[in-house]
């Protein structure tokens, strides 16, 4: 490729755990036609078929929490949500399609993410506290997916490419959200004038990423997660707006 490709082109290669595979096009949505409900037999469930079908996914989603990957059997989430493997094979030909629609779901929140960073003040002690909410909703975020989250991970590794696809672009919508605020202030900020700002916004995202996943070790180290949250709160605000974070930061 070109060095002189555009700022469109470099964008579209960045993401948040710093791989550089992204088409420039925005994170894979979660369908809303009939065509994703379709069961097996082709009909489209009616509201009984569709709360048959969420209660699976919920089950799902619980057992995950519980029971390793490998050893979720659809015979077992069948059970547990009462009813039988011919309804789950119903809405699902196997365990990882329906995991894979839970990782869609999962993915229709990151834009929340992106909400906190392109709406709220980053200037001064409100811009601090931006990034304290943007680092709070992400630990959160991590936390209330890591069983699908863990998932995505080894079946990525594996070569899934269904699951390789969202976890490529899972985090892009925070990390343009974060390079489109960098550009933003770059005229009040210390950023080089030729510093690409997805470069810094991928940092902060693989760091969110990285650190919310370890969380429990840190814990284990005895790093209580107060302060880990208020490190990444003070290098998301300087790595954003290019200044120190505010002293009682």
């Amino acid at each position: 490729m070109s060095p002189a490709r555009t700022s469109a082109e470099r964008r579209g290669r960045a993401n948040g755990d710093g791989a550089a595979d992204i088409p420039p096009t925005p994170t894979a949505v979660l369908p809303d036609d009939d065509d994703e409900l379709r069961a097996a037999d082709g009909r489209v469930p009616g509201r009984r078929g569709r709360a048959t079908r969420q209660k699976l996914l919920d089950q799902t989603a619980s057992m995950l929490h519980t029971t390793p990957f490998r050893d979720l059997k659809v015979v077992d989430i069948a059970r547990q949500a009462g009813t039988s493997p011919a309804t789950f094979y119903q809405y699902f030909p196997d365990v990882e399609s329906a995991i894979l629609v839970l990782a869609e779901e999962m993915a229709l929140q990151i834009p929340e993410l992106g909400a906190i960073v392109r709406e709220r003040s980053w200037k001064g002690k409100a811009g601090y506290d931006t990034a304290t909410a943007l680092v709070d909703g992400f630990m959160s975020f991590w936390e209330t997916h890591r069983a699908v989250l863990r998932v995505v991970d080894l079946a990525t590794a594996e070569g899934d490419d269904r699951f390789r696809k969202i976890r490529s672009q899972l985090l892009n919508p925070l990390t343009r959200a974060l390079a489109d605020t960098i550009e933003r202030l770059r005229p009040t900020s210390k950023h080089p004038a030729d510093l690409d700002p997805m470069a810094p916004a991928g940092v902060v995202v693989a760091m969110l990423a990285n650190v919310a996943s370890h969380r429990y070790g840190f814990e284990f180290w005895g790093i209580r997660t107060g302060d880990t949250v208020r490190s990444m709160a003070r290098i998301v605000y300087s790595t954003v707006t290019g200044q120190k974070p505010p002293a009682d930061g």
